[in-house]
């Protein structure tokens, strides 16, 4: 008797993905994809390009070169609709409503997938009765997920810091992405509450959703993802299993500031990581 082995499907496929800011190249050719049932990790050190890598996968920036596609389809340049293709991402800066209750929190994350016009929101019409019912239900069954229910009520800016980054994670999901974007899930957080996200996030995929994620701690990433990739100042050096990455001389010199072969020097380094900042920065006041 033959068994079959189960298909894997390329959640995500970006190509030759490569970002300019004037003169200076942040991201260079990158390449890498994101398979269904997996956790892949993006590291790299300080100014590597990998939250600009992160932006163009979710169009909040455009690539200046290459594609990205989800699913095999080629995913438009607005993160809106990036979000309803299926794609979900959480930021290095917590970015609650803070003055918002947990739950409403999570209902706003509901919004890609709720279909009721203005005009029976307005007049409350049973469809949207109905549809404002599922989503409340569909929320509160993430915030159980993430351990959250209990604090449903609760103002978004009195929870504990890990908490809050349980409740970015949980709005994330209310979009039902097929892939969801984690970038730094684990900063400022003590040991216990990084135990904590690295337990939900085996969760999220257990769920059928594949996971990419960038991390600092590379002991983190090591644990957790099936396949690490490793950005030097916006080029993918190598990728692999853990293990083969960790035994990358190219890998140990990057993180020990050891100049290796091809590598970028440090003014070239340091124009791409101020270059990268004032991109995010300039994100932010949009």
């Amino acid at each position: 008797m033959t068994t079959t082995a189960p298909t894997t499907t390329t959640v995500l496929d970006a190509t030759d993905v490569t970002m300019r800011f004037g003169g200076l190249t942040a991201v260079r050719s990158v390449d890498l994809t994101v398979n269904s049932g997996e956790i892949v990790g993006l590291i790299g050190p300080n100014g590597a390009g990998k939250t600009t890598f992160f932006n163009c996968l979710t169009g909040l920036y455009v690539p200046t070169e290459g594609k990205v596609s989800y699913k095999g389809t080629v995913l438009p340049p607005k993160p809106h609709l990036v979000t309803q293709a299926g794609i979900a991402r959480t930021f290095q800066n917590i970015r609650l409503f803070a003055n918002m209750t947990v739950l409403e929190n999570v209902l706003v994350g509901r919004h890609t997938r709720t279909k009721e016009g203005l005009w029976s929101a307005l007049l409350r019409l049973p469809g949207f009765k109905r549809a404002e019912e599922a989503s409340r239900e569909r929320a509160m069954e993430l915030l159980e997920f993430t351990g959250l229910a209990a604090k449903a009520d609760h103002l978004a800016r009195n929870l504990p810091y890990g908490e809050q980054r349980k409740l970015e994670i949980a709005r994330a999901l209310a979009s039902e992405p097929g892939l969801l974007l984690l970038d730094e899930p684990t900063a400022g957080m003590n040991p216990q509450e990084t135990r904590a996200a690295e337990e939900l996030i085996f969760a999220i995929r257990d769920k059928g959703i594949a996971v990419l994620v960038i991390e600092h701690d590379i002991r983190f990433i090591m644990n957790l993802c099936d396949r690490v990739a490793v950005l030097v100042q916006g080029e993918k050096i190598v990728e692999g299993p853990a293990e083969v990455v960790q035994a990358d001389e190219r890998v140990i010199a990057a993180y020990l500031g050891t100049p290796f072969e091809g590598a970028p020097g440090q003014e070239e380094a340091a124009e791409v990581a101020a270059a990268e900042a004032h991109s995010t920065t300039e994100g932010d006041d949009k």
